[in-house]
């Protein structure tokens, strides 16, 4: 009797040492997580800004040579929580968005050339021997 309590009791002391050894990792998951976190930078914008629109209506099989960024429009407003307020440069149309769907534009002359140019297939095929 006195040795299946003395086994009972260190089962329960080792279901113990479990359970701390738990909560340890699952404070050292939360700790890694927080850091990881702490290390997303808000994107702020400002009124006059240019900015890139992701295009969404991609999806997953977009493809290799499809842009994934819209060219560039100006901010008009900026509106608590993320929103963004844009405005279209050639049609002067402008929506909301959420600003998660914004990069801000870096003008780089050489990149804005391919982003802006636009080559028709038929064309190249046309032009080959």
């Amino acid at each position: 009797m006195d040795q299946d309590e003395d086994e009972r009791k260190l089962q329960l002391n080792e279901l113990n040492e479990i359970r701390m050894e738990a909560y340890e990792n699952s404070k050292f998951y939360k700790e890694r997580t927080k850091f990881y976190h702490n290390l997303i930078v808000r994107k702020d914008f400002e009124v006059g800004q240019k900015v890139l629109l992701y295009n969404c209506r991609l999806g997953f099989m977009g493809g290799k040579l499809r842009l994934k960024w819209i060219a560039p429009f100006i901010a008009t407003n900026v509106y608590p929580y993320g929103v963004v307020e844009i405005k279209s440069e050639s049609t002067n149309k402008s929506f909301k968005v959420n600003g998660h769907k914004l990069e801000p534009f870096q003008s780089n002359p050489s990149l804005l050339d391919a982003i802006m140019e636009e080559t028709s297939l038929l064309d190249l095929a046309s032009h080959s021997p």
